[in-house]
């Protein structure tokens, strides 16, 4: 007999699900929150939860928004059981559940004048985001946002209704300095190098391009939080609703599993305060860009370097990988030759214990994430993830072997089919164009590279395209798994 997830039923919950020590109709609104997907259910609402649970901090529920028609289905499924959300963290050893309540409401998406009312309200102290690595207008070759993308220039336009993130929060910036209410923080949860001066340019650069003094406005009032956050959370599929329902006796529409580890580094610069989150186990410090780049080099990096051999190779999930002797020798080598020399200290971290923790966290057998979903949107993680440390190596006059090596693999994976001639089906918003440039480079490797948007001055270094050239046709001639051991035994 199993419980169905709802507001009436949280003191009914199986013996095994731990559920809110709140009382949630004490709790008010004090953030919206964009893109209300699993990463964010797995880490700010939990943090949020645990801050709850405290007795502290209730005042910081949130509140959904969204832009997109897809994500309509997801309000609907956490709509009918009223905001809450079952999180299960799993490893090896270890496996619970519980019922997050931090969520209050979830406004429709897409609705830009209800979303805009809703953050002109006072109450409204903080707009956070966990919008995609590709939800930031961001030109990957520059880095810097693109005031030129049709969605901006379309929001710019005089009395259009904003469809953008960043037009939403424009607009109702625009309204709290009407009505001489201090304005937001817009803080950015996304896996983004320096995501809160990504995410100015973009609400700044937007403001630009409707009026310099808004613009001006906005840069000396609005505060934009740098944030390095870390949880790894696989989709939500069947297996995983059925997992809860078999094994904790919960039924839940749109469950989150999660590893149980999770890490949220942030900037304490706010402009209309924040909740106390630091007795929930954030770390608040003046400059998070050591943090950031250490994750996002050695953790995201090193998800890019498993996920296309693993692809190549047909291997589903990322533990499997892990087991797989020439993925996991891939991975370790290429972190400790190439990956981390460029990551700068950290405080209080020393680096191989940080690689040795990725690793575990990789092999955990029980997440069921997924090779395909680390194979996901290339043409936006890996101008974020790899391109730049290939970048400082070439600089350094150091050797990009196996930099060169995984980004052949990522050109072999988008032509399409893996060594044992399994179809790939479409992975990344420029699929289209992504698997075309990749069949031009089966016979001119250049082309691949000649992608200025993506690899800029990389794709131009004599150095790199060499490298590039001799592992793509290595790869070609002789598959993943055998040009996994050449590198491995130095003979790439």
């Amino acid at each position: 007999m199993t419980v169905r997830l709802s507001s009436s039923n949280l003191a009914k919950l199986p013996s095994k699900v731990s559920g809110p020590k709140y009382d949630r109709s004490s709790l008010k609104a004090g953030i919206v929150h964009f893109g209300v997907g699993n990463f964010h259910r797995s880490h700010q609402a939990v943090y949020l939860d645990d801050l709850f649970n405290t007795g502290l901090g209730h005042d910081w529920a949130l509140i959904g928004a969204g832009v997109f028609e897809g994500e309509k289905a997801g309000r609907a499924r956490l709509e009918a059981q009223d905001w809450l959300t079952t999180v299960v963290e799993q490893d090896e050893g270890h496996m619970s559940a519980r019922v997050t309540g931090a969520m209050v409401d979830f406004l429709t998406p897409g609705d830009a004048a209800a979303i805009i009312e809703q953050l002109a309200d006072p109450a409204i102290k903080i707009v956070s985001l966990t919008i995609t690595e590709g939800g930031y207008f961001i030109d990957p070759a520059s880095g810097k946002f693109n005031p030129a993308h049709p969605d901006i220039v379309a929001d710019a336009q005089p009395g259009a209704v904003p469809k953008t993130v960043f037009g939403i929060i424009l607009a109702g910036l625009v309204r709290r300095r009407a009505d001489g209410i201090v304005p937001f923080t817009v803080m950015s949860c996304d896996n983004i190098p320096h995501n809160g001066h990504v995410t100015s340019d973009g609400v700044i650069g937007l403001a630009r391009l409707i009026d310099e003094d808004l613009a001006n406005w906005v840069r000396d009032n609005v505060a934009f939080p740098n944030g390095m956050v870390d949880r790894i959370t696989p989709a939500t599929t069947d297996r995983e609703r059925g997992i809860l329902a078999n094994d904790f006796g919960l039924e839940d529409n749109w469950p989150v599993f999660c590893e149980p580890f999770k890490q949220w580094v942030l900037e304490d610069h706010f402009t209309a305060g924040r909740p106390p989150l630091e007795k929930a186990g954030v770390q608040f410090v003046k400059d998070v860009s050591p943090y950031e780049l250490m994750k996002i080099r050695i953790l995201n990096g090193g998800h890019a370097t498993i996920a296309y051999p693993a692809g190549l190779m047909d291997i589903h999930f990322v533990h499997e990988a892990m087991q797989e002797p020439l993925v996991r020798g891939f991975l370790a080598k290429l972190e400790r030759d190439e990956i981390i020399p460029t990551v700068p200290p950290v405080p209080d971290t020393v680096l191989e214990d940080y690689y040795q923790l990725i690793e575990r966290r990789f092999s955990n057998p029980k997440i069921g994430d997924t090779i395909r979903r680390l194979c996901l949107d290339g043409s936006n993680r890996q101008p974020k993830f790899i391109i730049p440390t290939i970048a400082d190596r070439l600089k350094a006059g150091k050797g990009v072997a196996g930099l060169a090596l995984e980004s052949a693999l990522w050109c072999r994976y988008c032509f399409g089919t893996t060594d044992s001639g399994a179809v790939i089906e479409p992975n990344d918003p420029n699929w289209d164009r992504m698997q075309a440039t990749a069949k031009a480079a089966k016979d001119a490797p250049g082309a691949w590279l000649a992608m200025d948007d993506i690899y800029g001055d990389v794709g131009r270094s004599p150095v790199f395209a060499q490298a590039f050239a001799h592992a793509l046709n290595v790869l070609w001639a002789n598959g993943a798994r055998e040009t996994l051991t050449r590198y491995l035994a130095g003979q790439l």
